[in-house]
């Protein structure tokens, strides 16, 4: 697929935005979602919250392979679903780990 091309390079992107900014986060859970008032309504443990959207983003691209292969004639759109996919991953992964880094008081 030529959405691929997007893919990868956004899974080594959320996984260098993973390694860089893992350290800076010091605490033991981070927020994972906020509200509309700002406030964080849900945290997960630090490994999930640095790691889980990249897995996340794996399990999606292979439920599409999955799809695509044995169920191929239901499958539309995959191209520019996996295209948006991506960028969303991407973006939101770097927003939660900047969130969390912010949230750190030492730095």
């Amino acid at each position: 697929m030529m959405a691929d091309y997007a893919f990868w390079p956004a899974i080594t992107f959320m996984a260098g935005c993973s390694l860089y900014l893992r350290a800076p986060i010091k605490s033991d859970r981070m927020a994972m979602q906020w509200g509309f008032d700002g406030k964080p309504t849900w945290s997960a443990p630090k490994a999930i919250g640095v790691w889980g959207t990249a897995v996340l983003a794996l399990f999606a691209r292979l439920l599409i392979w999955v799809a695509m292969t044995y169920f191929s004639q239901s499958v539309h759109g995959a191209e520019f679903g996996l295209l948006m996919a991506s960028i969303v991953f991407a973006v939101s992964h770097l927003i939660v780990l900047v969130a969390a880094v912010r949230a750190n008081p030492t730095i």
